[in-house]
């Protein structure tokens, strides 16, 4: 596992300039070599933790040659020259090339460092408690994130670019904080209110952030993370209730709960004094494993997978850890054992998977059994198709298959064919091998659904600790045939200490956002950061572990971490410091002919201009739904099934149902879309929407032809351009590029779009890059 080459452009200045020892080489000394050359370990009696020290070497004599960069030491080993010493890291990824070469220039340029320099703590930068640093030196009354930004670009002779547009901050806000865009009515108003007041920005963002939409689109982020799907997985990949899960994601986020007591809930809200319906509606987090319901299977082996995918799940949430990878051996990284990975296993490995009744706030009685009757009608008329090939099974049935039968099937058979009743023949259908198809099932299968719900009312899956622990063992080479010793619960020991006498869930989730855990703000505030940026202050959002970037600005990252806590674990307080900032609000556009910035930074990584970015696959519908006047605002409730192309749920091993949804509900926001996790809807994966088999801490942004063709031609989009297009009629050209783009088109757009039809117009509008990209 190498760092990646984006790594040396973020942590280093180009090779033209001089090389800051404390902030590019030490890090790199620091996650690299200290673990075995530092205060606490010296190997060959060479100490690294300093320049000094490196300097004056150990047992080979001196390991950095100021000046001397090919005959030093360090140089050597590390790009595995030297003719004696095996290449450096030992038994670790080597350094990528640029690293080395920064290396092999601080070597050249003197190996300059502070002369107070004082040895760094062998500890890997990510587990020491983040310190809330004084703010750099900066512009008068500038945000304190700029302090930070402007610091930075000014040792590379570098500036903040110039702020956006009036109309791209206003679309970039309500983009980023609420996920639609905004009417031409807003953008107007907002950019009448710019020209009055300093203040209107920072109330754009107030009243965006107060939005009950708000809670909608940072849902769908933490729904990334918490892998939410609709259905169960695995081949069958049935239908499941989950989304009173989602909607209390979307209430807890929009409440502005502290982030501290959102974690505890989903963790551990059933154990909870007297939980409320809602806490216990949280713990679904850990119920959005994929559940295996074919035949044969080994229930105990699939229960154990579903708590592996939750360590890993909870590690990488919350930690910033790939904790997984000690499930069958010791990291090979990382400072975390495969013992110390059964022991963070036994707290998730004490409960029931349970459902609890929620109220169903939406349903219609009347609909369903207009359903139930019709899909009733066609069960019947499966049967009569297909009711030889069943009297030849019933013929050839054994005792032995009869013994196996249960009751109500036994007791179907015991009548005469004639007089079963339609639900008796349902039953036997649905036990007949070769007779039910896929048809079959998928009928059966809405059938049985509707019926419960009508009978039994809306539940929810969520989790229920055992009174009774289970016994937890170590599972050799992670196999759970080969259980050895058995583990109590206990967390990684290069983390902070649990203090508990006999530890519990309870206990984990507080430990996870307590004030001495040195990973969780980090890590959390660096994934808001990243959906602002396109790109962490730590790059690997996903492992700040030793194989993980380095922070490109670890000051920042530790201010914010600390404000995070300060704020009372603030998400709102988080995002509106973000968004305030000048970084934020800068223009995205990379200037022509090349800057100094675009040469010294072109990945942009010092944050000298804001990230154009795709929208996210749910946003790119939305937009579309907002510029076409069609958008159902409703919140919450079930999913619901808007058109999809012909053919496609007929992809999994079981063909599924689809009641297309009528009315309204054909234009609700993509977040409310059903997912099946084996046949997901394209318009969804096309723009690169996460599967939900596990968890998602930053999505990818792909650029392919078919994201053009499902805009053009998927049956939702011709629908939305259709909408567009009476707007064109009614309102005009300009009134429609204003709802696509928030901005009025140039004179030269103007005369290629006039040469269109309306229809066309609609469809190229709704097609525009500028359409689906936050600028």
């Amino acid at each position: 596992m190498r760092l990646p080459f984006f790594f040396f452009l973020a942590f280093s200045a180009p090779l033209s300039a001089a090389v800051n020892y404390t902030a590019q080489i030490k890090p790199l000394l620091q996650t690299h070599c200290v673990k075995c050359h530092g205060a606490t370990t010296q190997k060959a009696k060479l100490r690294l933790d300093t320049a000094a020290g490196a300097i004056q070497g150990g047992g080979r004599g001196a390991a950095v040659l100021p000046g001397k960069a090919q005959e030093s030491l360090l140089f050597q080993v590390i790009s595995g020259i030297h003719d004696e010493v095996a290449q450096m890291p030992y038994k670790r990824g080597p350094l990528d090339s640029p690293q080395v070469a920064l290396i092999q220039q601080w070597i050249a340029e003197g190996a300059q460092a502070p002369a107070d320099e004082k040895p760094s703590d062998d500890r890997h930068w990510a587990y020491i408690a983040p310190e809330k640093v004084a703010l750099p030196a900066a512009a008068k009354d500038a945000h304190p994130v700029d302090h930070f930004i402007q610091a930075r670009l000014a040792k590379e002779g570098l500036a903040l670019s110039a702020p956006a547009t009036a109309e791209t901050q206003v679309r970039r806000l309500f983009l980023d904080l609420t996920g639609l865009a905004p009417s031409p009515a807003q953008v107007a108003a907002y950019v009448q209110a710019a020209k009055n007041s300093p203040d209107a920005y920072a109330r754009q963002a107030d009243e965006m952030l107060d939005s009950p939409h708000y809670g909608e689109r940072w849902g769908r982020w933490w729904l990334d993370q918490a892998r939410y799907a609709d259905s169960n997985g695995y081949s069958i990949d049935a239908p499941r209730v989950i989304w009173p899960y989602r909607d209390w994601v979307i209430q807890a986020l929009n409440e502005d709960m502290p982030f501290n007591q959102f974690s505890i809930e989903q963790l551990a809200g059933d154990m909870l004094p007297n939980p409320t319906p809602a806490q216990i509606i949280a713990t679904g987090f850990h119920r959005n494993t994929q559940i295996n319901q074919e035949g044969g299977i080994d229930k105990e082996q699939f229960r154990i997978e579903s708590v592996f995918d939750r360590v890993a799940t909870t590690g990488t949430v919350w930690l910033g850890l790939t904790i997984g990878c000690a499930q069958c051996h010791d990291h090979k990284f990382d400072a975390i054992s495969h013992e110390e990975y059964y022991q963070f296993f036994a707290f998730l490995n004490n409960q029931d998977e349970v459902t609890l009744p929620v109220p169903d706030p939406n349903l219609d009685k009347s609909a369903l059994l207009a359903e139930q009757k019709g899909l009733q009608e066609k069960i019947s008329a499966y049967i009569a198709r297909h009711q030889q090939e069943f009297t030849q099974w019933e013929a050839e049935l054994s005792s032995a298959a009869l013994a196996q039968l249960p009751k109500d099937r036994l007791s179907a058979l015991k009548r005469p064919a004639a007089q079963r009743s339609v639900t008796q023949q349902r039953l036997l259908f649905a036990s007949g091998p070769g007779v039910a198809d896929q048809e079959f099932r998928a009928l059966n299968e809405r059938y049985m659904e509707i019926t419960g719900r009508l009978e039994r009312g809306l539940t929810t899956l969520v989790m229920k600790e055992l009174p009774q622990p289970r016994k937890t063992t170590l599972f050799i080479k992670g196999d759970f045939t080969r259980p050895a010793a058995e583990q109590k619960p206990a967390v990684p020991a290069v983390l902070h200490d649990l203090k508990a006498a006999t530890p519990n869930r309870m206990d984990l989730a507080r430990w996870l956002v307590s004030r001495d855990n040195p990973l969780t703000a980090r890590v959390i505030v660096n994934r808001i950061w990243q959906q602002y940026f396109g790109r962490g202050l730590v790059d690997t959002e996903n492992d700040f572990g030793t194989m993980g970037s380095l922070p490109t600005h670890p000051e920042l990252l530790d201010w914010l971490a600390v404000e995070f806590m300060d704020s009372g674990w603030s998400l709102k307080h988080m995002h509106r410091l973000i968004v305030t900032s000048q970084t934020y609000r800068q223009a995205s556009e990379v200037p022509s002919p090349v800057s100094l910035a675009s040469k010294a930074d072109p990945n942009n990584m010092l944050l000298w201009r804001q990230t154009r970015l795709r929208l996210d696959a749910e946003i790119v519908r939305d937009v579309c739904l907002t510029a076409s006047g069609l958008l159902q605002p409703k919140l919450g409730g079930p999913p619901v099934y808007p058109p999809i192309p012909e053919g496609v749920l007929s992809l999994g091993q079981v063909k599924r149902t689809w009641p297309l949804s009528q009315g309204t509900d054909r234009y609700r926001r993509g977040l409310y879309t059903f997912v099946f996790r084996a046949t997901p809807p394209p318009g969804l994966s096309v723009f690169d929407a996460p599967d939900g088999f596990s968890t998602c801490t930053r999505r990818l942004r792909s650029n392919t032809p078919l994201q053009a063709l499902t805009l053009l031609n998927d049956s939702s989009f011709v629908e939305f351009a259709q909408a567009l297009e009476k707007i064109v009629k009614k309102e005009g050209l300009d009134a429609a590029f204003r709802r696509c783009t928030a901005r009025l088109p140039t004179p030269e757009e103007r005369a290629t779009l006039s040469q269109l039809q309306p229809q066309e117009i609609a469809r190229v509008l709704l097609n525009l890059d500028e359409t689906i990209t936050r600028e």
